[in-house]
């Protein structure tokens, strides 16, 4: 990294305060370009793909309810303590959701609760405008995470095709998902197949390492082989 300093003024530009005059020229400039400005809210800015928004439980559209399935993951997995999740476990030994709650002014919007959520029930939508006069407006429970859910729906027209990409983690090979995390639909920057991390990117190395290595060998080996030919076509 090359570090470049501002040369020192001399007592001519200290006394005429000649960076004064350059930032007015700036102004100047830049007065008779065309804004770039947006708007806000006629003009709304365009939310990437995988852009960590207000809560949401997606509704099973069979139960009408969530999809969550009590297994804890993202209770655990957060580093903030936002979630609190009670459940109970029915007749046929299944778990049944009682409350589940999330303190979004205590969430830091790291995604891991949509991450590791093994049946896409947790996710942070595209909705990055909604406000609040108390704090408890933004302690969300399992009704208000539904109808964060359906507004999100509604706001989006069709929800058809549509893959949140926290539900297809990145670094993550598609044999190693669950079922409902292999989704087809997510372009390739989250797909995870082309992306070398921890022992996955050590073994790449070695093996492109070891290609090159065979590559070179191979030369070198056809090297006195061709030599022969082309002394042999002489003759």
């Amino acid at each position: 990294m090359q570090v470049q300093y501002k040369p020192r003024r001399n007592w001519l530009q200290t006394l005429l305060q000649t960076e004064i005059a350059q930032g007015l020229a700036l102004t100047l400039r830049h007065m008779f370009r065309k804004p770039v400005t947006q708007q806000y809210p006629d003009e709304k800015p365009v939310v990437a793909a995988g852009f960590r928004g207000r809560h949401a439980l997606v509704r099973d559209a069979e139960s009408g309810g969530s999809r969550c399935v009590a297994c804890m993951r993202c209770a655990r997995v957060c580093p903030s303590h936002c979630i609190r999740i009670r459940s109970h476990r029915s007749v046929d030994g299944s778990r049944k959701v009682d409350a589940y709650i999330i303190d979004a002014l205590r969430c830091i919007y790291c995604g891991y609760c949509a991450e590791v959520c093994p049946v896409n029930a947790i996710v942070l939508t595209e909705v990055y405008a909604y406000a609040g006069r108390t704090r408890q407006e933004f302690v969300f429970d399992e009704a208000h995470l539904l109808r964060n859910w359906d507004e999100f729906a509604a706001e989006k027209g069709s929800l058809k095709g549509y893959v949140n990409p926290l539900s297809r983690p990145r670094n993550a090979l598609q044999r190693f998902l669950p079922a409902p995390k292999r989704k087809e639909h997510v372009s390739a920057e989250w797909s995870g197949e082309e992306q070398w991390v921890g022992q996955n990117w050590q073994a790449g190395k070695f093996h492109n390492k070891m290609a090159v290595r065979g590559t070179a060998g191979m030369r070198e080996n056809s090297a006195p082989g061709q030599a022969k030919a082309l002394a042999d076509t002489a003759e």
